[in-house]
């Protein structure tokens, strides 16, 4: 027997709730897109676009009829269950607004779903489709969105690059029809979508620079994208960028000693312990950020640092010997990594 809430949505009821309701609203695309481009405007986030638009009957019908595998509908009330009705992209020169921009959001809107399809794609080991998607509710307090309050919509927040592929990409990949994807082209794509993420990372970088800001904005969570250019400002230019990669691992280093904003960095990276380390370590090559920051890492937490993070990376069966023999070295100098660094105060 078909259960009843498994039944297809009445679609004459369903296309005339949704035709009334776009003609009653002819001006919310631009009102959404305006009061979320004034919003990002005040709290000075640079940025590229704030584009918006409506969802069409078609696309919004095709969505209402999705089923799982099971047969039961993904959408069982498309009207409330499908929030991107009204749909908002951002798109901001470099990673490093994306935090600020998501803030802004987070803080004038009350949010339903905070998706970070970059980190999704991350864990499931690819390349590819980058952006953050929140979807928010208008809450009753917002003066220029006033007629609209408790409309639910969707905010995409993405680099121009990742726009830039994400579109191609759609327009190729998905517009095809029944006709397969040539394997070479989908190669190329992931080819491409790791030469965008490096770009990213230079912008990033020279965004840091450019800006002539001894401190980037430090209450922000680290993520990795960001992490080469806020480095860049802390360290100097005396430790050469790592692979793209490898920031997602020290994400994941940084995160196991409750390091989770940049002020917080800031304080690991002060210069002085830095000089204390260089001359403790005595490298043999010019290490690179994310060596540099993982000794930094060693010479505050020690034992600690082995402890929580010894069986990451690549070669998680021989990190613990490494990292042991690391820190001998720097007890040989007349070091006492761990004891008085441990507590991690923010300077």
């Amino acid at each position: 027997m078909s259960n009843p809430k498994d039944a297809p949505p009445v679609l004459p009821e369903l296309s005339e709730r949704y035709h009334r309701w776009v003609a009653e609203h002819p001006r919310i695309a631009h009102d959404v897109a305006a009061d979320v481009e004034d919003l990002l405007v005040d709290a000075g986030v640079t940025f590229d676009a704030v584009t918006a638009r409506v969802k069409t009957w078609p696309s919004f019908l095709a969505k209402a009829q999705l089923r799982r595998e099971d047969g039961s509908l993904v959408y069982p009330d498309p009207w409330e269950n499908i929030h991107d009705r009204v749909g908002v992209r951002v798109t901001v020169y470099h990673s490093t607004e994306i935090p600020r921009a998501i803030a802004v959001l987070r803080h004038s809107f009350r949010v339903i779903k905070d998706v970070d399809k970059t980190e999704e794609t991350r864990i499931s080991g690819g390349f590819g489709y980058g952006s953050h998607h929140l979807v928010v509710e208008v809450p009753s307090n917002t003066p220029d969105l006033g007629a609209y309050t408790g409309l639910c919509f969707e905010v995409q927040v993405r680099t121009v690059l990742q726009h830039a592929w994400a579109e191609f990409e759609h327009d190729i990949r998905y517009k095809r029809g029944e006709q397969e994807l040539d394997p070479q082209v989908d190669r190329a794509f992931t080819l491409a979508a790791g030469l965008i993420e490096l770009a990213d990372q230079q912008f990033d970088q020279i965004a840091t620079i450019r800006s002539g800001v001894d401190n980037p904005a430090e209450d922000v969570d680290i993520q990795a994208e960001t992490l080469p250019g806020v480095l860049a400002v802390y360290l100097g230019n005396d430790f050469p960028l790592s692979r793209v990669e490898h920031y997602r691992w020290l994400e994941q280093l940084l995160r196991a000693h409750g390091i989770t904003q940049v002020k917080q960095l800031r304080s690991l990276t002060d210069r002085a312990e830095v000089r204390t380390l260089l001359h403790a370590m005595t490298y043999r090559f010019r290490p690179s950020q994310v060596r540099i920051v993982d000794d930094l890492l060693l010479l505050r937490y020690g034992e600690s640092h082995v402890e929580r993070t010894g069986n990451t990376g690549k070669r998680p069966d021989q990190r613990p010997e490494r990292l042991r023999r690391r820190l001998e070295q720097l007890r040989a100098a007349g070091l006492s990594p761990g004891e008085s660094r441990a507590d991690g105060e923010v300077g």
